[in-house]
């Protein structure tokens, strides 16, 4: 690792109206090196960011790249001069070939025209050098699964030959076995001689992965640490600036009756023979990896695609869920994966969303109540801790933490007593994600039981009182968490455990 700098960012400052999103920030990143950032949402990552994309003008302060000193880049000036950016929406067109997205704006062509088979074959020659993958001929991206495309899009950065690679929460879309692909392949690049800048929620990827770390918190860098010599729970604190105690804080629910008993269900060709149960006061997770059946089952469970064969039972009763509406009317909740396209409005304000599901309880003789809306808008936004300007902000105008909080809020009006929550805690920081724990741990101590779907297997042993492995469309185990380690919960997700196996054969 080169001791000059390849990036430094000095004293740079970005104000919005009242907000002083950054308040003179430092970064400064060495050639062959990973360098993380961390921060809550909010802390100025993203500001940052999109200052070095040159999306974002500086009010102060100055951009070093090589040595020579800018004011500001351009987006155009930011890629011309090498820094690239591998973002979390992968922001390729689903319906191009593979050949076409890498080479977009840069075709090859023989005479005036665009050299298809040149691309394809340049296009193959490129991704099994670079990371030996091997794609159908005219594999279109739509078809690749997340890695895939994540490949394909550092590839098309890398045809640019760029000094600075930013990746922006690559991770979050993964699954395990693809999360350590992901991490191969950063090596890989810092090996060559790159200057990468790689953000996080996930710590442990920052502690395996980053050579150093630069942590905001306000604006503000206030530490530049050494991963390898500081412990994660000290970078946490100095993100929140405050001690975070345990991650999974302890609860004192007494699982209770059953709320959801699930028998035989099935939906071919997603699951099948499905057994499980979620008792009040219970925390039950469910896993697997993807095509596994479980985001199948979860839908199933709230009637977006709902079961051919099998039972139902809420608080005792059969029920057979066709709709979503019919899962709402009977006391469940869907906390969605996708929360800015599917839990929340981002347009609409904190109040509207908030009430949504619940006009009823705020309606005479089909008139709204204003200001009863209002009241339990603002005694939701003071229980759930939600950072807004008030009531009638928008909530796109919230981090994502807040927002997984709105579209939380958005059920604790409707009152809900089943809540399925479908990884609740993809891409929050970590000061956030501590507050939707306990949350959980809340709602469970008043009588509500929660079904977690998760890939973050730490949260699943953390959080959960049972834990349902799903594989292949199949419940192929069900332990206590207690029980279980990282290791073998991923061994059984993986049916290599031999408990697992034995369901498989």
């Amino acid at each position: 690792m080169s001791s000059a700098l390849a990036l430094e960012l000095r004293g740079v400052s970005k104000r919005f109206g009242a907000t002083l999103a950054l308040d003179g920030a430092n970064l400064r990143v060495r050639p062959g090196s990973v360098h993380g950032l961390v921060g809550e949402n909010g802390a100025g990552k993203s500001t940052l960011i999109k200052v070095l994309a040159g999306i974002h003008r500086p009010d102060a302060g100055s951009l070093w790249l090589d040595g020579r000193q800018y004011d500001h880049f351009t987006p155009r000036q930011a890629e011309r001069l090498g820094i690239h950016f591998i973002h979390q929406e992968r922001l390729l067109p689903a319906s191009f070939t593979v050949a076409e997205a890498l080479f977009f704006g840069h075709e090859l062509r023989r005479g005036p025209f665009v050299d298809r088979r040149a691309q394809e074959r340049e296009a193959r020659r490129l991704l099994s050098e670079h990371f030996d993958l091997r794609l159908p001929r005219g594999a279109l991206v739509g078809e690749l699964s997340s890695a895939e495309q994540q490949v394909v899009q550092i590839t098309r950065a890398l045809l640019a030959r760029p000094k600075v690679l930013v990746f922006d929460e690559p991770s979050v879309a993964l699954v395990q076995r693809e999360v350590e692909q992901l991490l191969r392949i950063v090596r890989r690049l810092r090996e060559q001689g790159l200057a990468i800048i790689y953000i996080s929620h996930y710590l442990q990827e920052i502690e395996h992965l980053c050579d150093c770390v630069t942590v905001l918190r306000n604006g503000r860098d206030v530490a530049e640490v050494d991963p390898a010599t500081t412990p994660l729970r000290e970078i946490t604190r100095l993100m929140v600036n405050r001690e975070v105690g345990d991650m999974y804080p302890p609860r004192q629910a007494v699982p209770g009756a059953p709320l959801l008993e699930v028998t035989g269900l099935g939906r071919a060709p997603f699951y099948r023979d499905i057994e499980l149960r979620v008792r009040r006061g219970e925390v039950v997770g469910l896993t697997g990896l993807v095509g596994s059946g479980a985001k199948e089952l979860f839908k199933g469970l709230f009637g977006l695609l709902p079961a051919q064969q099998g039972e139902i039972r809420l608080d005792g009763a059969v029920r057979h869920l066709r709709s979503a509406r019919q899962a709402v009317r009977r006391g469940s909740a869907l906390l969605p994966e996708e929360r800015r396209r599917q839990g929340v409005a981002l347009d609409l304000s904190v109040q509207e969303n908030t009430t949504l599901a619940s006009l009823g309880r705020f309606s005479r003789w089909g008139l709204l109540s204003a200001r009863r809306e209002r009241r339990e808008t603002q005694r939701l936004i003071e229980r759930l801790a939600i950072k807004t300007p008030g009531p009638q902000a928008r909530v796109r105008q919230l981090s994502g933490g807040n927002q997984q909080k709105v579209a939380l809020a958005k059920w604790l009006s409707r009152q809900s007593t089943l809540y399925l929550l479908d990884e609740p805690s993809v891409g929050i920081d970590i000061g956030a994600r501590v507050e939707i724990y306990r949350l959980i741990n809340e709602l469970v101590e008043q009588g509500a039981g929660v079904l977690l779907l998760s890939s973050d297997l730490p949260e699943l042993l953390g959080l959960c009182d049972r834990v349902y492995v799903m594989h292949r469309g199949a419940v192929i185990a069900q332990r206590a968490a207690a029980e279980l380690d990282s290791d073998q919960l991923l061994a059984l997700a993986t049916a290599t455990h031999a408990e697992a196996a034995g369901h498989v054969a």
